[in-house]
């Protein structure tokens, strides 16, 4: 077993979950068709989800290639200890790469400037598999920067990439409505009564359930919400857009917007990395956060 083989194995594991997803949405348009939940405006909804991994993919093949020959050429010259490729080494690698998407996920949702890549995942005011694929441009470079510590951790490249690529894929079926409560499942991974939680903009749902594969470490850090009753989905602001441009950039003109009435550089830096919907102190106290899926 080595570093290339289970990179590979990684697309494999992709690759099945992407025939899952497709599985399930067929499934989702005949009951739609049949129920008369789908309308022309999931249908259009549907295509501005598909459409994001234009620039997405695009951002893939130019520039994530050379990251991960960065990876490569740090792990060859920085780090001289190495963790064995093993069976064991490779669920290690997926238990801390989830524990790191965690974390990943949940500053994305408390730092702005990450939040106008992510903003694009929860625009959507429907919940279908197809919300799986509506990602910001540049996320898998936030991803990257977020497990490179595995590299110094001692995990060969090929490794991290396969654990980054598991996680994400697991979560392709649980953006669906078909599947009710899963029971005791429920409690340890992310399936989807928890992630439709995640995407609700309720105030009780607002930032909540961020785990990948498993849910237990929202549980441990306080972020864990059952499903109760059906979530409203989508931002809490206005904003049920089926532009393609418009989702894939939803977030920036606000963030510009924002930054060009700074008024020095705390208040820009501030717009950049404090939580979506801060503002600056105008006399007294300042306006308190109003979470991200605002």
């Amino acid at each position: 077993m080595n570093g290339d083989a289970i990179e590979y194995l990684g697309t494999q594991i992709d690759d099945a979950f992407f025939l899952l997803g497709a599985a399930i949405l067929l499934i989702e348009l005949v009951t739609g068709a049949f129920t008369k939940k789908l309308t022309g405006r999931s249908l259009l909804d549907m295509i501005a989800n598909i459409s994001t991994q234009i620039p997405y993919l695009a951002f893939e093949i130019f520039v994530m290639g050379f990251i991960y020959l960065g990876f490569v050429a740090i792990n060859a010259s920085l780090i001289s200890w190495q963790i064995p490729v093993t069976v064991w080494s490779v669920l290690l690698a997926l238990l801390v790469a989830d524990f790191t998407y965690y974390w990943e996920h949940r500053m994305a949702h408390e730092i702005r400037l990450l939040w106008t890549q992510h903003a694009v995942h929860h625009s959507s005011r429907f919940m279908n598999i197809t919300v799986a694929v509506r990602f910001g441009p540049f996320e898998s470079l936030t991803s990257a920067v977020f497990h490179l510590p595995m590299l110094f951790m001692g995990f060969h490249p090929g490794v991290v990439f396969f654990s980054i690529v598991v996680v994400q894929a697991y979560q392709t079926w649980i953006h669906t409505e078909l599947v009710g409560k899963l029971g005791v499942l429920d409690g340890i991974f992310n399936t989807p009564a928890n992630h439709r939680v995640h995407h609700g903009c309720d105030d009780k749902y607002i930032d909540r359930n961020y785990g990948g594969i498993l849910i237990i470490w929202d549980r441990i850090f306080g972020t864990y919400q059952r499903e109760e009753e059906t979530p409203r989905y989508g931002l809490a602001r206005d904003f049920s857009s089926v532009n393609p441009l418009a989702v894939w950039f939803s977030e920036l003109p606000g963030l510009f917007r924002d930054l060009g009435s700074a008024r020095n550089s705390g208040e820009r830096w501030g717009y950049l990395l404090k939580r979506p919907g801060w503002e600056p102190k105008t006399g007294g106290a300042s306006d308190p956060a109003k979470g991200a899926a605002e």
